[in-house]
């Protein structure tokens, strides 16, 4: 037998080589019995065959036959090859089935059924190895539809490309055309993403919502989070006061945890793509770190994120780790100290010793005490205002880490 395939074929071409490797003639279909591809069909091709091609679907009292003989449950049930006996008296030669089927990524969930090989018996009987010939037919089979069903229409590609996730560079005037939208003047530009991710029934409320408040609203579903953008939109506390409605909603109906961010304004379609990038930015940043509650905007937003990105790119240089911090740590855990605590909170206190020594619930003679044993294990000086903002940022990067 000869190895079935070696490349990337189409479901016509899969179908022909089934045929000349299995013996027999084929044809594939979806879920529904409509025929997809089928091979070269001889003289010994009963009319059952000929009706399912001429007519892309099976005949509608032959599937009743199969469904009373429970070719279809078995289909639905299993991986295997499928042995449909000949009938002699309804001029219907033997076959071979197996299901098209793609395997769940999600545990406990069944598979994706995509649709069925069939194999009909020609003059010759089937080839010894039919069987194996079927099972690795029915796995490219699953692969080929697969792309195809998964495959983004004309207009989502062009939506992918507006907001940058699909290559550089984007023919404005054609996307604002082919959408129906404006490709001058503000827009708002809106992301949404939750703890785990978003299913597709949540992505998909958000777009029925979002085309409820603008029925020109464009979305896109990307990775875990979904995009919104509003054309001809330059009202921010319109569009602040209507994605908090949303976040409450899912809330509330849904126990689900948004996190939104917004841009506005947005000039145009052509800096839309830049507007999802900064959105991003906003949503990577840990959610505790969003000035009001649960929606921002990238300018109230902007220190946080900034601030956030710095230190990521600090723990990634050790060498930027300040040493003479490790002194401070040493001596907290060595004397069952809170120097760390006390130094924070004065800092964060800009210095000001009562109200930090209030904050800490000790006196404030007590809070000097500890700021001068900080700078002598330290070698730092916390009236140096270079000294006091590497301080903070260096407690910062080590936030994690017990003293």
């Amino acid at each position: 037998m000869r190895v079935l395939l070696d490349g990337e074929t189409d479901l016509f071409g899969l179908a022909q080589l089934v045929a000349q490797n299995a013996g027999g003639m084929v044809s594939i279909e979806d879920p529904e019995s409509h025929v997809l591809a089928y091979s070269a069909s001889g003289e010994a091709a009963d009319p059952l065959r000929i009706r399912s091609i001429l007519g892309r679907e099976g005949p509608r009292d032959y599937l009743r036959m199969l469904r009373d003989w429970g070719v279809f449950d078995r289909l639905h049930r299993t991986d295997d090859v499928i042995d449909v006996p000949a009938h002699p008296e309804l001029t219907i030669k033997r076959r071979l089935a197996i299901s098209i089927r793609q395997p769940s990524a999600t545990p406990g969930v069944a598979p994706r059924l995509l649709g069925t090989i069939w194999l009909q018996q020609g003059d010759a009987p089937f080839e010894t190895g039919a069987p194996d010939v079927l099972r690795g037919a029915s796995a490219i089979a699953a692969r080929i539809i697969s792309r195809i069903l998964d495959a983004p229409s004309t207009e989502a590609l062009m939506v992918q490309r507006l907001f940058g996730v699909r290559g550089e560079g984007v023919d404005i005037p054609s996307v604002a055309g082919a959408l129906n939208i404006p490709a001058n003047g503000p827009a708002a530009v809106l992301g949404f993403a939750a703890g785990d991710g978003l299913s597709d029934a949540v992505a998909g409320l958000i777009r029925l919502h979002a085309s409820a408040f603008r029925r020109d609203a464009v979305t896109m579903a990307h990775g875990a989070r979904i995009y919104v953008l509003l054309p001809g939109f330059r009202s921010e506390r319109a569009v602040t006061a209507w994605v908090r409605q949303v976040v409450e909603r899912f809330d509330t109906d849904k126990s689900i945890a948004l996190h939104a961010a917004i841009a506005i304004p947005v000039a145009d379609l052509a800096a839309v793509a830049g507007a999802r990038r900064e959105v991003d930015r906003v949503l990577d940043s840990p959610a505790d770190s969003f000035p009001r509650g649960r929606v921002t905007t990238l300018a109230e937003s902007r220190t946080a994120v900034l601030l956030g990105e710095i230190l990521d790119l600090l723990r990634t240089r050790p060498d930027l780790r300040d040493p003479r911090l490790d002194a401070l740590f040493d001596y907290d855990r060595g004397h069952s100290a809170n120097l760390r605590d006390s130094v924070e909170v004065y800092l964060r206190e800009h210095g000001e010793v009562r109200s930090a020594a209030r904050a800490l619930r000790v006196h404030p003679n007590t809070l000097r005490y500890r700021i001068r044993r900080v700078e002598q294990l330290t070698g730092m000086s916390l009236a140096d205002p270079a000294d006091r903002l590497l301080l903070e940022v260096q407690l910062t990067l080590r936030s994690g880490e017990t003293g």
